[in-house]
C-alpha cells in the first residue's frame, strides 16, 4: 500500500470505524485512542497489507484493540462496579433510545459488535467474518442470538415502563 493509499483509507474508513468503536466502548476518548491505534499499526504494516483489503484489516485490529481495552478497564474498575451494585436504585426510563442502549450493554462483547456492525453499520455476513474473524454461518448464527436476547430483553414491560 502506497502512502496515497494510505491516506485515501484514512479518509473513506475514519468516520465508520470511530462510530463502530465509539458504539462498543461509550468513551470518545477512548474511541478516538483504540481507532488512532489502529491507523498507526496499518501505517507500520502497510508495505504487508494491500489496499484492498485494508478496511477489515482496520476493523480487526480495532475490534481486537478494543477487547483489550475493556478487559483492562474491566480489572481495573471491577471493585468499584461491586460498590455500585450494591446501592439498589429505580430508574424509570421512557426514552427509547436509553432502552435500546440499556439492552445492548446486556450483550457480550462479541453479540454486540455483531449487532453494531450488521444493523448500524450495514456490513455484509462475509465483511462482519473477516473483521471479527469468524465464518459466515458463525456470524448469521451469533447474529441470531443476539437479536433474539435483545427481543427477550425488550419486550418484558418492566423494561420500558
Amino acid at each position: 500500500m502506497t502512502e496515497k493509499e494510505y491516506n485515501k483509507c484514512v479518509d473513506l474508513y475514519s468516520d465508520n470505524l470511530f462510530r463502530f468503536i465509539v458504539k462498543n466502548l461509550d468513551h470518545t476518548e477512548d474511541a478516538r485512542d483504540v481507532v488512532q491505534n489502529a491507523f498507526e499499526i496499518l501505517w507500520k504494516h502497510c508495505s504487508d497489507v494491500p489496499f484492498e483489503k485494508a478496511k477489515s484489516y482496520l476493523f480487526t485490529v480495532a475490534y481486537h484493540n478494543m477487547i483489550d481495552h475493556v478487559r483492562k478497564v474491566k480489572r481495573i474498575s471491577l471493585v468499584e462496579e461491586f460498590r455500585e451494585e450494591a446501592k439498589v436504585t429505580e430508574q424509570k426510563i421512557h426514552n427509547a433510545r436509553n432502552i435500546i442502549e440499556k439492552a445492548l450493554k446486556r450483550l457480550s462483547d462479541v453479540q454486540r459488535s455483531l449487532i453494531l456492525l450488521k444493523d448500524y453499520e450495514g456490513y455484509s455476513y462475509e465483511e462482519i467474518g473477516e473483521i471479527m474473524q469468524l465464518n459466515p454461518s458463525q456470524v448469521k448464527v451469533y447474529l441470531h442470538r443476539a437479536r433474539a436476547h435483545l427481543k427477550e430483553y425488550l419486550v418484558r414491560m418492566e423494561n420500558v415502563i
